[in-house]
């Protein structure tokens, strides 16, 4: 497929997945960077996965897409935004796209792109294959490989191969000196390290309970280590509770961008999370990570890390304190990481 090459000067990369979707599949978002260097390559992106990408530094150009206003908005609203969204695609002229995550509706704006080469991931009952033309196509979506793996699937065809999958944020300086002022000022006064805790997760059946992680905060106050929780948007509704079960000496931080977020824990000795997208965040930022997770959860999602430690359990719930605060001591006491 060389020769094809030179020709790709305006390339669009389609990935509407969440944000550890996108978190998962930054290794190959840089390997179509690095293999069109000369390109000018525009991401098209749900809005809230734009930070992400815009950190990572793997495009020129992105187009972001508010994906739950069109899913829940007023209907007429959503299709006017859907032609305006194909007539904006259409009118940038790309000559590749690429749909890493593939899903029919994505499928279908490739399409009408315009563009003369369409390469999608082909995942049973959710791409619709007929409409990428790419040769040779990609390889049928295997289930059985790690998420990252499959989107490096889907490159294949492009002579991509042999690239790291792994991927580290460099969190920015203006983000790391803000975060410092707002909330690490003499913080670890009187403590042995700090321990991020996330305690939401887009589905509540990932979710360990809070009072558990009220309690493991109180396990590392007691052993030295300050907790420090995190609360995304979706976490808002926890804050009062949350200030009312942790123990004193807990900081509590809400409010970031992904990007001040990045900053904020690459300050801790370890994370502590669910299977949701900040875990994914913290690992690519460094920091040692502990995921909580429920056995029957599928272990093609881990995050891009070596620094890790899995919890699990026949569900979640059955996951004690004991095990989470031993998994956090063992993490952090790895020479390699301290």
């Amino acid at each position: 497929m060389d020769k094809f090459h030179p020709e790709f000067k305006n390339i669009l990369v389609i990935h509407f997945g969440q944000l550890g979707d996108v978190v998962l599949g930054l290794p190959a978002l840089r390997a179509i960077r690095e293999k069109f260097a000369d390109a000018r390559i525009t991401l098209l992106l749900g809005k809230a996965t734009g930070e992400v990408a815009k950190l990572a530094n793997v495009s020129d150009d992105q187009i972001l897409v508010d994906r739950v206003l069109l899913r829940d908005g007023n209907q007429l609203r959503s299709i006017a935004e859907i032609f305006k969204l194909v007539s904006e695609v259409r009118s940038r002229k790309f000559d590749l796209v690429i749909d890493l995550h593939s899903l029919s509706e994505t499928n279908l704006l490739g399409f009408f792109s315009g563009a003369k080469h369409r390469l999608y991931a082909r995942r049973e009952s959710r791409s619709l294959d007929s409409l990428s033309n790419f040769k040779p196509a990609a390889p049928f979506e295997d289930k059985s490989k790690h998420a990252t793996a499959r989107y490096f699937d889907v490159l294949l065809p492009l002579g991509v191969q042999n690239a790291p999958m792994s991927f580290r944020f460099a969190p920015a300086p203006s983000d790391v000196d803000r975060i410092n002022a707002l909330f690490f000022s003499d913080i670890t006064d009187g403590f042995d390290g700090l321990v991020g805790l996330f305690p939401g997760a887009g589905n509540p059946s990932r979710c360990w309970q809070l009072e558990n992680f009220a309690e493991l905060a109180k396990w590392l106050v007691d052993t030295s280590l300050r907790p420090i929780v995190f609360l995304g948007p979706e976490e808002e509704g926890l804050k009062d509770d949350v200030i009312k079960l942790f123990p004193g000496g807990t900081q509590v931080i809400d409010g970031l961008t992904i990007t001040e977020f990045i900053a904020a824990v690459s300050r801790l000795s370890s994370f502590v999370g669910n299977d949701t997208g900040p875990i994914h965040l913290a690992a690519c930022s460094g920091v040692p990570v502990v995921l909580l997770l429920d056995e029957r959860a599928p272990t093609t999602y881990l995050p891009l890390t070596d620094e890790l430690e899995i919890v699990k359990n026949q569900t979640i719930d059955k996951i004690t304190v004991e095990d989470v605060f031993h998994a956090i001591k063992e993490i952090i006491s790895k020479p390699e990481l301290r």
